[in-house]
């Protein structure tokens, strides 16, 4: 069971001074979920590429992050992570429902297929119609072939 509750949860604008807190909370995700796939020599430029449109945090109180996204090309969502204690909370739903007001309505996304995906069990759970699987232009840890879901919004 969840001990964390977030009231009322706050999303608002990444700030440089954030990418620290994100970058713990990803490593999290990471050692809870392996993502990103592979993980990043710079975490904090792979959060803070300049090809983001713009970055959103959601915090559960003031300076504690619990959650973070992006938005590249206008509509496509990246870099979505919630903190494994902040799971089942709605902060995910919360910060794409943010992205979704700020992109003005459809959005896209592209997930790792991978078998059992909690990303992919979410995505499709609430609403994300897929549309269809390529291989990535990068490759996983082991030099792989990736494999991405894509979805619309």
């Amino acid at each position: 069971m969840n001990n964390l509750t977030i009231r009322p949860l706050t999303i608002r604008a990444r700030q440089a001074e954030d990418l620290d807190r994100c970058v713990e909370v990803l490593r999290e995700v990471r050692l809870t979920d392996g993502y990103p796939l592979k993980w990043p020599s710079d975490p904090g430029a792979w959060l803070d590429r300049p090809e983001l449109d713009q970055a959103w945090v959601a915090e559960s109180s003031p300076g504690v992050i619990v959650g973070h996204v992006a938005v590249q090309n206008a509509r496509e969502v990246t870099r979505l992570f919630v903190a494994p204690a902040a799971r089942r909370l709605k902060v995910a739903s919360a910060l794409l429902d943010h992205v979704s007001v700020w992109a003005g309505g459809r959005l896209i996304l592209n997930v790792v297929d991978k078998p059992g995906s909690r990303a992919v069990a979410f995505y499709e759970g609430t609403g994300w119609r897929y549309t269809h699987t390529t291989t990535a232009d990068w490759t996983g840890p082991r030099g792989e072939a990736v494999r991405l879901r894509h979805y619309v919004r």
